[in-house]
């Protein structure tokens, strides 16, 4: 049984993930949309792909794809879903989920009750190496675990045209950098019982930097930093009773993590991923699909639930307010 794909959004982060399909059993892409019809043959040329559509609409109502890759901007990932959803398809949408934490909430009700899968992107949980260091913070390797510390920043030049600065597409640093780092303190510690947010915004009105405390149950916190103008390293540190694990730069789709436990010499663990790293989340998105699952158990709908509630409590300590795009599949 072949799992087919569709592909919208042909931007930068498509064209790195459809490489990884090479490494994905029982899977291929049947086509690719954009609004753009000539953007989309070009990627379809490009890629090998068989079919490809000059609307969303189009694509969603092609009866040969099993599953969507929603890979827009984060504005239009809501209106995208919820008619893949009524069309029967499966979803693997895109960090972050949605613009908003109302969006994320229908849409998430949207696929239960349609009951098809759909999952958020975060390939982080995937990794081999993130995969081994919670086995061992499962089995106690470092204690009780306390804390998260974690940052991830990049060096932007503010450009009104980049979706990054655009308001009208949620641009700015919490949705596309900040969403990694929250979804890794609450794979660690949980749900947070508080949010605290410091930033600064961009001339177009969306968050240049940010920084994030927050605070969970029985005495958790995690501290974490992005940026869309400071080199961060990328760096994932939890902290237990009996030791701390580093998980090398970039912890969000790392190759190699290292151990420290008191009384004992310092462990690193070398674990590359598959391909460019997406293969991971594709081949647990294909291999539900073909088992009937509706969620995955790694990265669970609740869980993007609760990072987008710590994301959008964040931006609204700052200011900042997201509307979905109603008009996504005109």
């Amino acid at each position: 049984m072949s799992i087919r794909w569709g592909i919208v959004g042909p931007g930068r982060i498509a064209h790195n993930l459809v490489g990884d399909f090479a490494h994905v059993p029982d899977a291929t892409v049947l086509a690719v949309a954009s609004r753009s019809s000539a953007r989309a043959d070009a990627f379809a040329a490009e890629h090998g792909i068989e079919r490809s559509y000059g609307s969303y609409r189009d694509m969603i109502a092609d009866p040969d794809v099993d599953v969507i890759y929603v890979a827009t901007p984060h504005t239009l990932h809501h209106s995208i879903g919820l008619a893949a959803a009524s069309a029967g398809k499966a979803l693997l949408v895109e960090k972050a989920f949605t613009a908003t934490l109302n969006g994320a909430e229908s849409l998430v009700d949207a696929v239960r009750d349609h009951n098809v899968f759909a999952m958020e992107a975060m390939w982080t949980r995937f990794q081999p190496a993130v995969i081994a260091a919670r086995k061992l913070l499962d089995d106690g390797a470092i204690g009780a675990v306390r804390s998260v510390q974690a940052d991830l920043g990049v060096t932007r030049s503010f450009d009104p045209t980049d979706r990054v600065f655009a308001h009208e597409l949620g641009g700015g640093a919490i949705l596309d950098l900040g969403v990694y780092l929250v979804s890794f303190a609450q794979m660690v510690l949980g749900n947070p019982t508080s949010v605290s947010a410091l930033g600064s915004l961009e001339p177009s009105g969306v968050d240049a930097d940010v920084t994030f405390l927050l605070g969970f149950d029985q005495g958790g916190t995690a501290t974490l930093m992005s940026s869309l103008h400071s080199p961060m390293p990328g760096h994932a540190r939890i902290f237990g009773t009996t030791g701390w694990i580093d998980i090398l730069p970039r912890f969000h789709h790392p190759n190699s993590f290292v151990l420290h436990r008191q009384g004992h010499e310092s462990e690193q663990f070398d674990l590359p991923s598959l391909g460019s790293g997406f293969s991971h989340e594709l081949i647990e998105v294909t291999e539900a699909i073909k088992g009937g699952r509706t969620e995955s158990a790694v990265m669970p709908l609740d869980d993007t639930l609760i990072v987008q509630r710590v994301l959008e409590d964040a931006l609204t300590q700052l200011g900042i307010r997201f509307d979905e795009d109603p008009a996504a599949l005109v």
